[in-house]
């Protein structure tokens, strides 16, 4: 979910890593047992309900459930998006339920101790196709393009280029729409990181910094169209399968610390901080 196209205020917060690192781990914890959990018979109002257990129980806050940005119809209502099948992104949980060879992206974002995580994995559900799994491999190697850019004194235009770089080696093009943001004492801040760019364009990153890389990739269109039904999902426009992944750096002087990462993440691991 992103606010727009925003620098980085000089006035902003930066927390230090111990401040930061609670948010990462327990969202990387509920993804990792969503992974593990969540099967075919599963409703997506079941995985909500499953998240909201885990927040209680942990004494965090969801980031989701009264956030009404100005592209969401209304508040979101829930404290996880489940993009299914052609829901690419913010996909709002219904009665609906999960079976064999159905493909899940969870994107989920809470509050611990005044600072805010945010990451999203895809995964499939039961049986999986062999595309499926291309699709989310790919995606997690833009991600990971990303990410390796990311350090003081780079710029977002250099995470966007490699991101649009690296997604159109591997056949895919790029919505220039949604992409990362900024994180804090809030759930989007400035700046706003696109998946693609022109190096040395946009902010500047400054050690100490918390933002997101979240590619999503569909493998025939970069066209979105919202679901009326709900006024959140954002839709493949031809009906195609799409991924979604998400990290929360800190940004430092070399490699960033990548908060939200999971003991069970099949992506390299070269980023880690």
């Amino acid at each position: 979910m992103i606010l727009g196209r925003r620098r980085r205020s000089s006035t902003q917060e930066l927390p230090t890593t111990e401040q930061a690192r609670p948010a990462g781990e327990f969202v990387a914890s509920v993804l990792s047992h969503l992974r593990q959990v969540v099967d075919v018979g599963w409703n997506l109002l079941d995985v909500d309900a499953e998240a909201h257990r885990l927040i209680r129980e942990a004494g965090a806050t969801s980031c989701y459930i009264d956030y009404h940005p100005v592209f969401g119809a209304s508040p979101f209502g829930y404290v996880i998006c489940t993009s299914l099948n052609e829901g690419v992104l913010h996909g709002r949980p219904y009665d609906r339920v999960l079976e064999d060879g159905d493909l899940l992206s969870l994107d989920f974002a809470v509050s611990v101790e005044g600072w805010v995580a945010d990451s999203c994995l895809t995964i499939p559900v039961g049986t999986p196709h062999a595309e499926d799994l291309q699709l989310i491999r790919d995606t997690e190697q833009v991600m990971w393009a990303g990410i390796d850019q990311v350090t003081a004194g780079a710029t977002v235009g250099d995470i966007g280029f490699a991101v649009m770089n690296e997604a159109t080696s591997l056949g895919y093009s790029i919505n220039d729409r949604f992409g990362g943001h900024g994180v804090g004492r809030t759930m989007h801040e400035a700046p706003f990181v696109p998946n693609h760019g022109t190096p040395g364009g946009g902010a500047e990153l400054v050690a100490g910094q918390l933002i997101t890389v979240e590619p999503f990739l569909v493998p025939t269109t970069s066209e979105l169209v919202v679901d009326e039904r709900d006024g959140w999902t954002q839709l493949a426009a031809d009906g195609s399968r799409g991924a979604h992944s998400e990290h929360t750096l800190q940004v430092t002087d070399g490699a960033p610390i990548v908060l939200t990462a999971r003991a069970d993440d099949p992506a390299p691991r070269s980023s880690l901080g």
